[in-house]
């Protein structure tokens, strides 16, 4: 499965891993994702999401449910 937001479509970044003897060798900056059930097009949907698109609230969480209450014996 590719890393990259289902939003905003953040990918992994590149840049150098750079010792101390200024060795350099490629690295991948991974973003940060997180599955969550989101409302996309009026169902409830489960989306890999970025954490910025997260916390700027570009994704609308589903409102919790009310449970029936089960008949007891």
């Amino acid at each position: 499965m590719a890393q990259r937001c289902d939003v905003c479509g953040k990918g992994a970044q590149f840049g150098n891993r750079v010792s101390h003897a200024h060795n350099v060798t490629h690295r991948r900056f991974r973003v940060n994702l997180r599955s969550v059930r989101a409302v996309v097009g009026g169902s409830h949907q489960r989306v890999r999401v970025c954490t910025r698109c997260l916390r700027s609230g570009k994704i609308v969480k589903p409102t919790p449910q009310k449970k029936a209450a089960s008949a007891s014996a």
